[in-house]
C-alpha cells in the first residue's frame, strides 16, 4: 500500500518538473530569439567584429541550459510513463517527442552554434566586417529547429496539462 501511495504522490511532482522545465526553456528561447537577438541586430552590434565572440559566449551558456531542460523533460516523461500505466496511450509518442527536443538541443549546442561562431570570427583586423553567405543557411537551419522545438514543446506542455492529476 505504501508503494502505491508513493507512486501516486510522485507523479504530480514529476509532471510539475516537466512542465516547469518546458515553460522555462521555451520562454527563454522566445526571449532570446524575439527580444535579445533583434535588439542586437537593430543596435548594429551584428556588424561589430566582436559580435561573434559575444554571440558565442551567450549561446554557449544558453545551449547548456537547453541541454539540462531537455534532459529533465525526457527523464520526467520516462518516469511518468513508468509510474502510471493509465498515463495514456500517447506516452510513447510523448517520450519520442522529448527525445526530438533533446536532439534539437544537441544539434544547436554541438553543430550550429560552433559553426556560426567560426563563420562569424573576424581573423583579419583590416577587413570590413561582413556576414558570410553561409551564415544565412545556418540561420535558416537554426530558426527551422527553433520552430520545431516550439511546436513540439507546446504539444508536450498541452499533453501534460491534459493528463494532470
Amino acid at each position: 500500500m505504501t508503494a502505491i501511495t508513493s507512486r501516486v504522490e510522485s507523479r504530480p511532482r514529476w509532471q510539475a518538473i516537466v512542465m516547469v522545465a518546458l515553460i522555462f526553456w521555451l520562454s527563454g528561447s522566445l526571449i532570446l530569439d524575439l527580444v535579445i537577438m533583434p535588439s542586437l541586430y537593430v543596435s548594429g552590434m551584428m556588424t561589430s567584429p566582436e559580435f561573434a565572440t559575444a554571440g558565442n559566449l551567450m549561446f554557449w551558456g544558453f545551449n547548456r541550459v537547453e541541454l539540462i531542460c531537455a534532459a529533465l523533460v525526457a527523464t520526467g516523461l520516462m518516469v511518468l510513463s513508468n509510474l502510471s500505466s493509465g498515463f495514456g496511450k500517447d506516452q510513447r509518442t510523448a517520450i519520442i517527442l522529448s527525445l526530438v527536443l533533446l536532439a534539437i538541443a544537441l544539434v544547436d549546442t554541438y553543430a550550429l552554434t560552433p559553426q556560426m561562431s567560426a563563420l562569424g570570427m573576424q581573423l583579419n583586423l583590416f577587413d570590413a566586417a561582413e556576414v558570410p553567405t553561409d551564415m544565412n543557411l545556418l540561420h535558416q537551419a537554426y530558426f527551422g529547429l527553433e520552430t520545431v522545438k516550439l511546436a513540439v514543446g507546446v504539444t508536450l506542455l498541452s499533453w501534460c496539462q491534459q493528463h494532470q492529476a
